[in-house]
């Protein structure tokens, strides 16, 4: 089973950028951390990307897909196996979010 994403854990761009994770979601912790919101908008610092010699930084994370059976007013909960969208300032796409831990020993399904 896919486990849960809170803000405890580690989501970067393809490039190696850092996302900030925060959550509008105050309902449902595990181990005292908010789990993630499909929802949620993640911004991303130090992208380095470059396009030819043009500065694309990914700046932002938008989800497409959360659990479908554990919401939080009917939003899905981020799991391990969510896809989020990297953009970078006018919105285009620059890639999938990576995320580099998960916690597993909270599953979800």
């Amino acid at each position: 089973m896919p486990s849960i994403l809170t803000i405890d854990n580690q989501v970067m761009c393809p490039h190696g950028g850092q996302a900030i994770l925060t959550s509008t979601n105050s309902l449902f912790t595990v181990d005292g951390s908010p789990a993630l919101l499909e929802s949620d908008i993640h911004p991303i610092v130090g992208c380095p990307f470059t396009v030819g010699v043009v500065y694309s930084p990914c700046v932002l994370i938008e989800w497409t897909s959360g659990a479908e059976t554990l919401t939080v007013n009917d939003t899905g909960v981020l799991l391990e196996t969510s896809v989020g969208l990297c953009s970078n300032a006018a919105g285009a796409p620059q890639g999938p979010a990576v995320i580099v831990d998960a916690t597993p020993e909270v599953d979800a399904i």
